[in-house]
């Protein structure tokens, strides 16, 4: 049931429309304007520190800690956590404006969850890079849950964090049928 109802798509290279720079094998995808920038600050020893928002409504501070894993205590967030709740709450609303422009709809009930690893590369001579899962749960079935799948693909395409990602960081993705 569970391999029926899981379908994996990568990050694939997309023509791009919005001009660009060469860097390397890579292009960098540049704004034609800004809509909102968000500004943040981070003291102390970067991951064993303090990061905060300096432009928010309500103010958030969080202390950082290296996790356990790599050799800190953990009693604090981590970048990753960070970029993992950042790229959930971005693929979901941009998930939901896909369904919108394609007049479609989703299960209310509809959740994006981001794992993000981090641990050497497999090849190269860096010491960290990152990897994501995002994994889709919805109640949905049959002809609605291919409706899901193929609107899934679609906000993969429109995701900013997909797009900052693409060509350097894989993105693997699953919808589930919760």
């Amino acid at each position: 049931m569970l391999a029926n109802s899981t379908r994996m798509l990568s990050t694939r290279l997309v023509a791009r429309s919005a001009p660009s720079v060469a860097l390397g094998r890579r292009s960098v995808t540049t704004l034609s304007k800004s809509l909102y920038t968000a500004h943040a600050s981070a003291s102390g020893q970067g991951r064993n520190g303090k990061t905060s928002l300096l432009d928010a409504p309500q103010p958030l501070d969080l202390t950082l800690a290296m996790p356990k894993e790599l050799g800190g205590d953990g009693k604090g967030q981590n970048p990753e956590q960070l970029f993992a709740m950042g790229y959930a709450a971005c693929f979901l609303s941009a998930l939901n404006l896909v369904t919108s422009q394609a007049k479609s709809s989703i299960p209310k009930d509809t959740k994006c969850e981001a794992h993000v690893s981090i641990g050497p590369p497999s090849e190269g001579n860096k010491p960290f890079a990152i990897a994501v899962e995002l994994v889709i749960k919805a109640s949905a079935q049959g002809k609605d849950l291919d409706n899901l799948k193929s609107l899934v693909d679609k906000a993969h395409d429109v995701c900013p964090y997909s797009n900052a990602t693409r060509n350097n960081v894989p993105v693997d993705i699953k919808v589930l049928s919760a």
